[in-house]
């Protein structure tokens, strides 16, 4: 199965709800960094892309028929032109309403999980989005706004700039179905479109962001 659907879109910027709802349109299974966290057998592949050796992206992909969020959007032009077929989804929100949901959610998970998170596997994932985004793609700035928020204009830019207009989906995710639909030929399902991995939902999962040493 090759990859129909590529994101391009940041972490952080619906691309959770844009894996269910791909799913329920029944382009899925879709790569996301939770199936990473749940399956260890794909994080080898990651690291090494994290170390400069970019992986077999037939072998990695096997099984999904889409892959959004980080870290697979940090390779969305390689995997654009090595599944030319696929469909390519940016996934945008507010600047300020992104940079301020990543500075309390995946700066802390990444830069604390990568030290603090009890569990190996999770501590392993943890480092290796720290070495591919924070190092990586953000050059180790990822705590200052200014330039995230350069950032997240100029990838905008880069994207469009590089792919035809029938190729590419510019996508908030709020605004549902309609435009999803449309772009990828299906009818919009009977149920609500998912919300998913807010603020508080995020942090949840991560107890050790709360356990005194992280902070606010």
């Amino acid at each position: 199965m090759a990859l129909q659907v590529i994101g391009a879109g940041f972490g952080r910027t619906g691309t959770h709800s844009l894996k269910l709802a791909l799913e329920a349109l029944g382009l899925g299974p879709c790569h996301h960094l939770y199936e990473v966290r749940d399956n260890p057998a794909l994080l080898p592949p990651w690291q090494e892309a994290a170390a400069g050796r970019l992986p077999d992206w037939d072998r990695l992909f096997a099984g999904f028929g889409a892959a959004v969020d980080w870290p697979a959007s940090c390779y969305w032009r390689v995997l654009a032109r090595h599944y030319p077929q696929a469909k390519v989804i940016l996934t945008v929100r507010d600047p300020d309403d992104w940079f301020e949901s990543l500075r309390q959610t995946v700066i802390r998970s990444i830069t604390l999980g990568r030290l603090q998170d009890p569990n190996p596997h999770t501590r392993a994932v943890a480092e290796m989005i720290y070495q591919t985004v924070y190092v990586g793609l953000f050059q180790g700035r990822m705590e200052e706004r200014a330039y995230m928020l350069d950032a997240f204009s100029r990838w905008r830019r880069e994207v469009e700039a590089d792919l035809s207009p029938d190729r590419l989906l510019i996508y908030d995710v709020r605004e549902g179905w309609g435009p999803l639909c449309a772009f990828l030929g299906r009818e919009a399902p009977k149920e609500a479109f998912p919300r998913t991995n807010s603020i508080e939902e995020f942090l949840s999962r991560k107890p050790f962001l709360s356990d005194g040493r992280a902070s606010d």
